[in-house]
């Protein structure tokens, strides 16, 4: 398939994906490219909606929470129609480690990375469980405690910047996430994936940030009912609130030199 600058090739498209954007550079926190590709995808998002405007919308770019509510604004489709890849990658990473660290298949690991997809994510450790078991039981025969799922998820949070310090950019995992919801939307799964969309929190008021929701041939669907604990409670409220400053800092930027950027972004 030929690439195009032209939106018109998209016409009739069942699903968009959109993941352009300014590169994240060594040292640059993901909420740092906010207002830039906040107005880059205004405009793609705009140009798309003429020529594809029933067509389930999946943002990628960076910062994915703050972006997707931004296109949210631009699309006000019904809900489950524009939503995040959110933490679908950093689930990945954690299930992946810590599989390893108990020596476990993945398949057996059942944990979740919700929240913002930055730096304030966090784990539900409440309701992990591998192989049936809660972790806490798992820790405890082992001796552990959890500050080694306090480690383990750290690893999770850096390794965007590591990647990007060790060869410029990351590429392999979120395309491979991205395929993940794909597949359950093209396959109407119904898959149960840690995506951004909107939700309603208290204290915080409308913010897109990830929570288990169901995924399939409509989009996003029921949102899986999740009882956290106390200190999820207030995690939650932390990176609702770190993201809901970042969308209010975007409302307020002005992009001047989008076109410069743009160009950069294809170096």
């Amino acid at each position: 398939m030929a690439g195009s600058d032209d939106a018109s090739i998209l016409a009739g498209c069942d699903v968009v994906v959109m993941t352009a954007g300014a590169k994240q550079k060594p040292g640059q926190s993901r909420l740092d490219l906010a207002a830039t590709n906040a107005e880059m995808c205004r405009r793609a998002l705009g140009a798309t909606l003429e020529v594809a405007p029933d067509a389930i919308v999946l943002l990628v770019t960076n910062p994915v929470d703050v972006i997707t509510q931004v296109a949210r604004a631009v699309h006000p489709a019904p809900d489950g129609l524009v939503f995040g890849s959110g933490t679908v990658l950093d689930t990945a990473r954690l299930r992946v480690l810590l599989a390893d660290h108990l020596g476990v298949a993945v398949t057996s690991v059942h944990a979740t990375i919700v929240g913002e997809h930055g730096d304030s994510e966090f784990a539900l450790w409440s309701g992990a469980s591998v192989g049936g078991a809660p972790i806490d039981a798992w820790l405890a025969a082992r001796g552990e405690d959890r500050t080694v799922l306090d480690r383990i998820v750290d690893d999770v949070r850096g390794a965007a910047q590591r990647i990007i310090a060790g060869k410029g950019a990351t590429s392999t995992a979120i395309g491979l996430s991205t395929a993940r919801i794909l597949r359950a939307i093209g396959d109407d799964e119904r898959a149960v994936l840690p995506v951004s969309t909107l939700h309603r929190i208290d204290g915080v008021g409308e913010v897109c940030l990830s929570m288990p929701t169901v995924v399939g041939a409509a989009g996003t669907a029921d949102r899986v009912p999740v009882d956290l604990d106390d200190a999820e409670q207030a995690a939650l409220l932390r990176s609702a609130a770190t993201i809901r400053a970042a969308v209010e800092a975007v409302d307020a930027a002005s992009v001047t030199h989008v076109d410069d950027v743009v160009e950069e972004a294809h170096d």
